[in-house]
C-alpha cells in the first residue's frame, strides 16, 4: 500500500531529532552514518519519487518538498541527499523495464550522479562483441556518493563521425575510482565526491536514452525533468535552513545580554524589527513556492501536460525561495554577533550550508534573467528552465 502524504511527512518529522543529533558526525565524516541511513531507508525517504511500478511512493510534488524541508530543519546535508537521490528517480522512467525492475528490487537502491569534469560528458564507444559500451571519463559533484549504490554517468556516444547522442550509463559504485575532493565550506555531509571510469564495459541495457518516446511512466510526476525536481527540492533545503536559523535566534535572543547592558537583546527594537522582517520574508518565500507548486501540480494532474509557463513559474518560485532563505539566515547570523562564529553555536554551520546551496546551479541568479526574458515575451532558454 502506498504511504499517504501525512505518513511521509510524519516519518520525516519523527526522524528529525535523530538527524539533528548526528549533525556533528555527519559533517565530520562527510557522510550519513549507516544506522541513520538504514532508518531513512526504512522510512521511505529514498523512495519518495520512485515510480509505484518499481516499488516507490511516487509522491506528489507539493508534499515532496514539505518532506525535504522537514529534513532540512534538522540537517541541510541530509536533506540535500534526499533531494538529490529522489530527483534522479526521474530517469528510472526511461530505463529499460527489466533493467529498472532489477535495479530497484529490494527498495534500497540509491542513485548519485554529477556533471562531467569541466562540463564535458564522458566518452562511450560501442563494443558490440561484448554487448555494451566502453566508457571513459570523470564526473564531479556526486552528492550522496558515500551511501549511493549505483551511479549515473552522462556520456557522448562516440562514432565514426565524431561525438553523437548522449546516454546515461548506469554503473555499480563498486566499479568506479573515487577522487576525494569534497573538502568544502558548506554541505560537507553530502560527500559530493568525484568518480572516474577507464574503459569500463557498460551493458547496452544499462545505457539510458532520455527522450519523450522512451519514457514509460505516464504519471504527472514524470512530466517534470530532473532539473525541474531539483529546483524546488533544493529551494526547500534552503527554507529548512532558514526556519531553523530563525528559531535559533529567537531562542538565543532571550538569554543574550550584550556587554555593558542589563537587558537581553530581544528587548531591543532593532532586534525586534529584524526578527519580524525575517519572519515575514521567510513566510512569503515559502508561501510563494508552495502556492506555485500546488497550482501547477493541480493543473498538470488535470491536463496531463506541463507547459513552459508552468516550468517558468516553478523555476522562479524555487530560485526566489533559495535566495530569500539565505537572506534570513544572514539576518540571524548578524543578530547573533560574535557568538555566530563559534562551532558550538547553532549559526555558523547553517550560514555555511545555505551559502553552499546558493552557489549551486539550481540557485544561480541567472534564472531570474531567463524567467524575466520569458515574462517580457522573449523565447526562454528551456535548458535553463
Amino acid at each position: 500500500m502506498a504511504a499517504t502524504s501525512v505518513d511521509v511527512v510524519a516519518a520525516a518529522s519523527a526522524l528529525a531529532p535523530r538527524i539533528e543529533a548526528a549533525a556533528d558526525q555527519i559533517e565530520h565524516d562527510r557522510a550519513i552514518p549507516a544506522d541513520l541511513l538504514d532508518a531513512m531507508l526504512d522510512a521511505g525517504l529514498f523512495r519518495l519519487l520512485l515510480p509505484r511500478s518499481l516499488g516507490g511512493l511516487e509522491l506528489d510534488l507539493p508534499t515532496y518538498v514539505k518532506v525535504v524541508e522537514e529534513v532540512a530543519r534538522a540537517d541541510a546535508s541530509v536533506a540535500w541527499c534526499v533531494g538529490q537521490a529522489n530527483g534522479l528517480f526521474n530517469y528510472a522512467s526511461y530505463a529499460e523495464l527489466t533493467t529498472a525492475r532489477s535495479l530497484f528490487a529490494g527498495g534500497r537502491t540509491i542513485l548519485a550522479n554529477g556533471p562531467g569534469e569541466g562540463n564535458r560528458p564522458g566518452r562511450a564507444v560501442a563494443d558490440a562483441a561484448h554487448g555494451g559500451y566502453r566508457v571513459t571519463g570523470k564526473w564531479m559533484f556526486a552528492s550522496g556518493f558515500p551511501h549511493a549504490t549505483w551511479l549515473l554517468a552522462v556520456c557522448n556516444i562516440s562514432s565514426e563521425n565524431g561525438e553523437g547522442a548522449q546516454r546515461l550509463m548506469l554503473v555499480p559504485k563498486s566499479r568506479v575510482t573515487v577522487h576525494d575532493v569534497w573538502h568544502v565550506s558548506g554541505l560537507r555531509g553530502t560527500g559530493s565526491q568525484s568518480f572516474a571510469l577507464e574503459d569500463e564495459l557498460v551493458p547496452f541495457e544499462r545505457a539510458i536514452r532520455v527522450a519523450p518516446e522512451t519514457r514509460r511512466e505516464t504519471g504527472p510526476l514524470y512530466l517534470f525533468s530532473s532539473n525541474g525536481l531539483f529546483g524546488p527540492a533544493f529551494g526547500s533545503v534552503a527554507l529548512g535552513i532558514a526556519h531553523a536559523s530563525l528559531a535559533c535566534i529567537v531562542d538565543f535572543a532571550a538569554g543574550k545580554v550584550p556587554r555593558g547592558m542589563d537587558r537581553s537583546i530581544r528587548e531591543s527594537p532593532t532586534v525586534q524589527l529584524a526578527v519580524a522582517q525575517a519572519h515575514a520574508r521567510l513566510g512569503a518565500a515559502r508561501g510563494y513556492l508552495h502556492q506555485t507548486l500546488g497550482s501547477v501540480w493541480e493543473a498538470v494532474v488535470s491536463s496531463g501536460e506541463l507547459t513552459v509557463a508552468q516550468r517558468v513559474a516553478v523555476r522562479l518560485a524555487a530560485t526566489h525561495a533559495t535566495h530569500e532563505s539565505a537572506a534570513v539566515v544572514d539576518a540571524a547570523y548578524t543578530l547573533a554577533g560574535s557568538n555566530a562564529i563559534f562551532e558550538n553555536r547553532p549559526f555558523e554551520r547553517r550560514f555555511r550550508d545555505v551559502h553552499a546551496v546558493t552557489q549551486q546551479v539550481q540557485a544561480r541568479r541567472a534564472h531570474y534573467e531567463h524567467v524575466g526574458a520569458y515574462l517580457l515575451g522573449l523565447e526562454p532558454s528551456l535548458g535553463n528552465i
